[in-house]
């Protein structure tokens, strides 16, 4: 019997680095290589967060807020959380 699927959400931007490359093409990167079933990196278009500022994406700023998806099994989510703790 298979386990129902679940949603994980990273929060980050497009500014973020982890050395010399982007945190978001690290994650999407570690996780086709731990085979997670699918992940998808979103742009946000506007958003707000515990201090209710409003963000609204520009056109020319290069730090847009980026919403990495990855969908799998609760226990492999789990397991592939663990292992990008570095990130």
């Amino acid at each position: 019997m298979s386990q129902t699927m679940k949603l994980l959400r990273i929060y980050t931007s497009e500014s973020a680095y982890f050395g010399d490359s982007k945190v978001f093409a690290v994650i999407a990167t570690r996780a086709r290589d731990a085979k997670m079933s699918g992940a998808t990196v979103l742009q946000a278009l506007v958003g707000f967060g515990k201090s209710a500022h409003l963000r609204t994406r520009h056109v020319l700023e290069d730090d847009q807020s980026l919403v990495i998806e990855i969908v799998d099994e609760e226990d492999r989510l789990r397991a592939f959380v663990a292992s990008i703790s570095d990130v």
